[in-house]
């Protein structure tokens, strides 16, 4: 009985805290003055690697000559700051914003309202828990996919991949991996200094180089590349961008 009332007593909160949330952020878009109905929202998750493709997407549109802003963080951010960064990212005159999307913030939904053009998944490592069981990360990251977002791109080689392969975008669906039909990895050479990887985008074969090392290196680079094609961004601009990332 005991640990029943426990558990009522965590939903009524978890239930209370949620719809405060929910109000805080249509404040805050009503303060802000909604910046992101002139901007395309980039949204990458997962528990390891959303840091990095972030960065290489920035690079990339940067490279296309977009007006670009990146927030990035592998630990959770306040809805305040979230809203603060995007004011100011239409106040520079970015048409994209592309963010970190940890599972805590959609947890405590910090993301809610906000309009999601590309949502996007690196990766999903159980060891990378911390406060949630493996169940409650998926049905938590579920929440980003669920967001009605134009385009869906997730990592075909995921383990949990089945989980989240029923969500799709209002406009496109992509997978990335080895035993992707869309943005297939061919071969990869691993360096001191570096990571290449070989890609095949429908019936195109693109060659992709990154600063940064492991073979993580190259699901991250294929996630950048899977997001990048569904912009409609070139194939020079994309080897471009990512060749522009320094960690």
């Amino acid at each position: 009985m005991e640990k029943s009332n426990k558990s009522r007593e965590k939903n009524k909160n978890g239930g209370l805290k949620g719809k405060s949330q929910k109000i805080k952020a249509k404040l805050l878009k009503s303060y802000y003055g909604n910046p992101t109905k002139d901007m395309q929202l980039i949204a990458i998750t997962g528990t390891a690697g959303k840091v990095t493709v972030a960065h290489y997407v920035h690079e990339i549109l940067k490279s296309a000559g977009e007006q670009v802003a990146v927030l990035a963080s592998d630990q959770p951010f306040k809805m305040g700051m979230l809203h603060k960064f995007l004011s100011d990212a239409w106040k520079a005159g970015a048409n994209y914003v592309v963010v970190t999307v940890p599972a805590e913030g959609l947890r405590d939904n910090v993301f809610h309202g906000l309009p999601v053009h590309v949502a996007a998944m690196t990766n999903f490592m159980t060891a990378s828990l911390k406060d949630m069981t493996a169940e409650e990360y998926v049905e938590t990251e579920k929440t980003l996919f669920r967001m009605n977002p134009n385009i869906v791109v997730l990592n075909s080689d995921d383990k949990h991949f089945d989980a989240f392969a029923d969500f799709g975008g209002t406009e496109k669906t992509v997978n990335y991996g080895q035993t992707s039909t869309d943005i297939k990895i061919l071969n990869s050479k691993l360096y001191a200094k570096g990571t290449e990887a070989t890609l095949s985008i429908n019936s195109d074969i693109i060659s992709v180089a990154t600063f940064v090392t492991g073979e993580t290196a190259v699901s991250y680079m294929a996630c950048a590349v899977a997001i990048a094609h569904c912009l409609d961004i070139s194939t020079k601009n994309i080897i471009d961008g990512i060749a522009n990332y320094e960690p």
